[in-house]
């Protein structure tokens, strides 16, 4: 309870009304666009139910309302049912499993009469709930192991769900939640982690087959091989004391590549690969010598960090070419320059920057987009929706559009260091990394810098299931937010 004559009026003159602001613009911008990338020669009504522009209309007053009622209930509520929000979410999750029902190759929707609902755009709110519920307890403490593990229960268990279910795009987006991790104190090498093996899967695959110097040596695997040993000296220069043995690991290691390398090119040409696989085994060996000399466990992480990297490396051409999915690989290697295949899976970006390109500075202005108008684009209403934008609204309107979700993405982070508790903090960091995923994966893959993993633009994608779930992501830390300086008894 809170003192004073009424609750409502209290929270009413809380609420960021700058957020609200911004997410009104977003549901304008993006109905908008709707109508442009749904739009058809001949159409005489774009209000009408029988059109998605019309439809459009009805998903976004449902979620205005629905927002409403989000900000009436008391903030207190979020924090007390998050479990049970969260089991509720699971079990939805698993019974999609089961669907009979199957879209574009996905049993991710339920079909329930003219009303198709996607159970995973629901569970991101729920898992950012139970995210700040668990971390936010007494004595929690992300370096415990027993308290990580947990953690990273929470998230993959709907990610694995998701799975199941033949949508890997959207259990993609459950990552973003590692942000959160950071925020909360998670080591930057953790991070660095992941960041790294991104950059050793596409260095290592993009030129796994070009040859370097003449000579019989991978370049991907030379350069990938390369940064491992600078990777780890830095590490060691980082995390441990002895930062004199970084260095010396450092100068080691390249020193005898380039002596090899030199040795290959103008004695006798061999694979210089062989080399770098000695030295890796070399470091890794004097590391573990130094741990057991030490007793220091960043060593030992250091060493991980090592066997991991060459392990992730040598696994990853495995699972590109025999554990994914044939159109998931084609796009990636589309992504990658390896595959052109502009009439197949590269088809939808081609098409995408082209329409983007045709807009110019200004665009072609509202309903008079070309590209979109003669449906060159598929899915322009939905998960390539933003080519519709620089078409019609061109770079200015582009730019516009992203400078308001720079807005709202600024404001979250704002509203999130604001809070008195960690549970409203880390629901906060949650809800801004759903949104920044969406928005730079989404963007990317339309301008040809991501892959294609089909999720919604934020606010701009036709559809209910995603429009009310980024409501009540948004909406929820909104009430959080407003009830921050209410006075309880």
């Amino acid at each position: 309870m809170t003192q004073g004559t009424d609750k409502q009026p209290g929270v009413l003159r809380s609420l960021d009304w700058w957020t609200i602001g911004i997410y009104l613009a977003l549901l304008t911008f993006g109905w908008l666009s709707v109508c442009g990338a749904s739009y058809t020669y001949g159409d005489t009504d774009i209000f009408s139910l029988d059109t998605r522009s019309g439809m459009q209309i009805v998903w976004i007053g449902t979620s205005v309302c629905l927002g409403f009622v989000l900000l009436m209930l008391d903030d207190r509520f979020y924090d007390t049912f998050a479990y049970v929000i969260f089991g509720a979410l699971l079990l939805l999750l698993f019974a999609t499993i089961f669907n009979p029902h199957q879209i574009k190759g996905s049993r991710s929707w339920l079909v329930l009469g003219p009303l198709r609902l996607q159970p995973a755009e629901f569970a991101k709110f729920a898992t950012a709930l139970a995210l700040a519920k668990f971390m936010s307890t007494y004595g929690y403490n992300i370096h415990r192991w027993k308290h990580f593990v947990a953690t990273l229960a929470i998230i993959l268990t709907p990610m694995l769900f998701i799975i199941l279910q033949r949508e890997t795009g959207s259990a993609l987006v459950y990552l973003a939640f590692f942000l959160v991790f950071y925020r909360e104190g998670m080591p930057g090498c953790v991070l660095f982690t992941g960041v790294a093996a991104v950059v050793y899967f596409v260095v290592g695959i993009r030129f796994e087959q070009v040859l370097l110097l003449d000579t019989p040596t991978s370049v991907g695997k030379f350069v990938v091989l390369l940064l491992v040993h600078i990777f780890t000296a830095g590490m060691v220069r980082a995390y441990t004391p002895l930062r004199g043995m970084a260095w010396a690991m450092l100068a080691y290691s390249v020193g005898i590549t380039l002596v090899a390398l030199l040795f290959s090119v103008f004695v006798i040409p061999f694979d210089v690969v062989w080399v770098q696989l000695g030295v890796s085994v070399l470091m890794v060996g004097w590391l573990v010598v130094v741990a057991l000399g030490t007793r220091m466990r960043n060593f030992w992480l250091i060493t991980a960090f090592a066997i991991g990297s060459m392990a992730f490396f040598y696994s990853a051409d495995y699972v590109l070419n025999n554990v994914l999915e044939p159109h998931q690989r084609v796009r990636i290697n589309v992504l990658l320059g390896l595959d052109e295949d502009l009439s197949g899976a590269g088809y939808n970006v081609h098409q995408s920057e082209i329409a983007i390109g045709s807009g110019g500075l200004e665009g072609k202005g509202f309903l008079n987009g070309t590209q979109t108008k003669l449906k060159f684009v598929p899915e322009q209403d939905t998960d390539f929706i933003f080519c519709t934008v620089g078409e019609e609204e061109g770079f200015l309107g582009s730019a516009g559009v992203l400078i308001l979700f720079l807005a709202l993405i600024l404001r979250l982070i704002h509203l999130a260091e604001r809070q008195p508790f960690r549970f409203g903090r880390i629901y906060g960091y949650a809800v801004l990394s759903i949104f920044l995923f969406h928005v730079f994966i989404n963007v990317g893959m339309v301008l040809g810098l991501t892959p294609v993993i089909g999720i919604p633009l934020p606010f701009f994608s036709y559809g209910g299931s995603s429009l009310w779930g980024f409501t009540f992501l948004l909406f929820i830390f909104l009430r959080i937010d407003a009830g921050r300086n209410l006075v309880r008894t």
